[in-house]
C-alpha cells in the first residue's frame, strides 16, 4: 500500500461524514441502517422505507448522497461488508495473498488504519463523548472482549485518576449483569467490541441500555450489533495484512478520549490527582 493512499470508506463512515448534512427523512433511513447494520439495507427498498418510515425515493435519494449510482451497487457494497465481519483469523490464514516477509507492510497498513479512523472522527463527536464522561453525576463502567478488554483495562485506568465512579467489569457474564442493578439512567457503559463480534457483550450492553444507561462504542468499520443500543460510537480501522486484525487505532482513539477528557476536568483532574499521590 502506498503511503498516503485512501482505503475505500464503508458505508458507516460514509453515513459518519455525511449525516449532518442530510434532510430529515434521509437522517431516518441512515439511523435505521445503522439500528441494524448492515442487514437492512440488503432488503428491497420497500422493505427499508417501510422500517424507516419514509418513501422509496427517500431512500434512493439517501443510497445516492452516499456516492451510489444505483441502490444493487449499494447492496454489494454492504455485501463484501458482511462477508468481511465473519471472516475469522482461520479465514485469514488462507488467503491467497502471502503474509508479509518484513514488518513494512503491517506498519504502513497500522498508521493507515490510524489516519483513516481520525478522517472519520469529527470534533463534535468527539466532544459529545467526553461531555457524556465528563458528567460530574452517574457511574462509568467499562468493558470489552477477548482481545479488546486490555483497552478498556487500559482507559480504565486512566478515568480512575482523572474522575470518581469508574469500574472496569472482569471475570465471567454473570459478574457484569450483577452489576446492571446498579445502572440506570445517569450511567455510562462504554464498550469495546471487534469482530468476530461476542454475543456476551451484545447481550449485556442491551441490558444495559433497557435499564437507561448510556452507551459509548468503540468497534470496527463493519459497526458492532452494539451499534443499535449506542448513542455514541468510535469506529476504527482493524484490518492489516495479518490473520489478526490490529486494535491500535482504537488505543489512539481511547488516547485521545483519555487525553480530551483529562483537558475538561483540568482542575478537578489535577485536584483528584494530588490527592491520590499524597495517600501513596
Amino acid at each position: 500500500m502506498q503511503q498516503g493512499m485512501r482505503m475505500v470508506s464503508s458505508v458507516a463512515e460514509q453515513i459518519t461524514e455525511k449525516i449532518d448534512t442530510m434532510p430529515a427523512g434521509e437522517r431516518r433511513a441512515a439511523q435505521t441502517l445503522i439500528a441494524a447494520y448492515p442487514l437492512i439495507g440488503l432488503k428491497t427498498v420497500a422493505e427499508f422505507s417501510q422500517q424507516a418510515g419514509v418513501s422509496s425515493p427517500t431512500i434512493l435519494r439517501f443510497v445516492a448522497r452516499l456516492g451510489f449510482q444505483n441502490y444493487p451497487e449499494f447492496q454489494s457494497a454492504l455485501q463484501d461488508e458482511l462477508a468481511a465481519q465473519l471472516q475469522s483469523p482461520a479465514s485469514r490464514t488462507t488467503t491467497s495473498s502471502p503474509l508479509p516477509a518484513s514488518t513494512a507492510p503491517i506498519l504502513e497498513a497500522v498508521l493507515e488504519n490510524i489516519r483513516e479512523t481520525f478522517r472519520h472522527i469529527s470534533d463534535r463527536q468527539l466532544a459529545d463523548i467526553v461531555a457524556q464522561l465528563a458528567g460530574p453525576k452517574g457511574h462509568v463502567y467499562l468493558v470489552g472482549g477477548r482481545f479488546t478488554d486490555p483497552l478498556a483495562r487500559y482507559m480504565a485506568a486512566h478515568l480512575n485518576l482523572i474522575r470518581p465512579d469508574v469500574t472496569h467489569l472482569v471475570g465471567q457474564e454473570s459478574l457484569w449483569r450483577d452489576k446492571l442493578i446498579d445502572m440506570g439512567k445517569r450511567d455510562t457503559l462504554l464498550i469495546f467490541d471487534i469482530r468476530r463480534y461476542q454475543d456476551s457483550l451484545i447481550r449485556f450492553a442491551e441490558k444495559a441500555h433497557a435499564r437507561g444507561a448510556t452507551i459509548i462504542l468503540f468497534t470496527d468499520q463493519w459497526l458492532s450489533p452494539i451499534a443499535r443500543f449506542a448513542r455514541h460510537v468510535i469506529a476504527g480501522r482493524t484490518a492489516v495484512p495479518s490473520a489478526w486484525d490490529s486494535s491500535s487505532a482504537l488505543f489512539v482513539a481511547a488516547e485521545t478520549v483519555i487525553g480530551a477528557l483529562t483537558s475538561k476536568l483540568e482542575t478537578e483532574a489535577a485536584r483528584r490527582i494530588r490527592a491520590i499521590e499524597d495517600l501513596r
